[in-house]
């Protein structure tokens, strides 16, 4: 079970097995004969610290059970990588992989992302060409006071260090988790500062205002998260473009349970984003990037 919001609807929560949905709505929203499955493209991204294998594996497989071409990517917040790319190589990771899907036959393209995962998902949304962007339970906020607070000394030791040309030298600074707290991680400054600026990549509120309007969102927030992540919600998704497929969906599981739980709504959001007439969406110019920021009130 879940709820589910749409963009111009947030102050109705309507709730609704899976079931009588895809009754409801199976007809006008599943993949048309033009579009079959296998010509839509999925990239998926773990959250922080985890990796493809993990918490998004059942959400990736079930995408290419159902005929769906996915890309279940390893991110430079795994375990393993511990941020042993920039932000800038991040998006070229996930550009070559939007590009592999597309040269196996993929028409349109999707980003889907968990946790630290969802929130560059928003980013990359708001900077390169896709059909629509699947955000689930989306966290790591750096401009949060939190982060600032137990971050804000690894972020000035960053700075420091690059400023003394140091930028390239492995180190130790610290990350945090909601779950854990905060733990070493050895990366060189620049990488980590690119990661971990408040006002960077990692902004959550910035994000958020810089998404390419003509692209939907299904923002996924499970009713079980963490604390800090479902009071983020409703600004998160208040402030975002007007689009008439974006939508607010709230499966009943937890944090982690979040992908799996939302398969099924997934491939119903894509399949009514594909049918939907129009071409693939190009990236707003930056001066119309510029002119949606403007406080979450405004946008509603």
């Amino acid at each position: 079970m879940g709820r589910h919001s749409p963009r111009r609807c947030a102050p109705t929560v309507v709730r609704c097995t899976a079931a009588v949905l895809a009754t409801a709505l199976g007809a006008i929203i599943q993949p048309t004969a033009a579009e079959p499955s296998a010509r839509i493209g999925v990239v998926v991204m773990h959250g922080k610290g985890g990796s493809p294998t993990k918490y998004v594996a059942a959400l990736a497989s079930s995408l290419e059970e159902k005929g769906y071409l996915a890309a279940n990517l390893e991110m430079p917040w795994s375990g393993n990588r511990n941020y042993d790319a920039n932000v800038a190589d991040a998006e070229s990771q996930v550009e070559s992989a939007l590009g592999a899907l597309r040269a196996r036959g993929a028409v349109k393209l999707f980003i889907a992302g968990h946790s630290q995962g969802g929130l560059f998902a928003l980013y990359f949304g708001g900077q390169h060409p896709v059909d629509g962007v699947i955000v689930i339970a989306p966290g790591g906020n750096v401009g949060s006071p939190v982060y600032r607070d137990k971050l804000g000394g690894s972020v000035e030791k960053a700075r420091k260090l690059i400023a003394d040309g140091k930028g390239n030298e492995k180190t130790r600074f610290l990350d945090l988790e909601g779950s854990k707290g905060t733990y070493p991680v050895v990366c060189t400054p620049a990488n980590y500062l690119s990661w971990f600026d408040p006002d960077g990549a990692m902004n959550e509120m910035a994000a958020v205002k810089h998404m390419n309007p003509q692209v939907p969102v299904l923002f996924i927030v499970p009713t079980g998260d963490y604390p800090p992540l479902l009071k983020a919600k409703e600004p998160m998704f208040a402030a975002l473009p007007r689009h008439p497929l974006t939508r607010l969906y709230e499966p009943e599981v937890a944090h982690l349970d979040a992908p799996t739980a939302s398969v099924d709504e997934i491939v119903r959001w894509i399949g009514g984003v594909v049918a939907r007439p129009g071409a693939v969406v190009q990236v707003a110019p930056p001066a119309l990037r510029a002119g949606l920021e403007r406080p979450a009130s405004q946008l509603e």
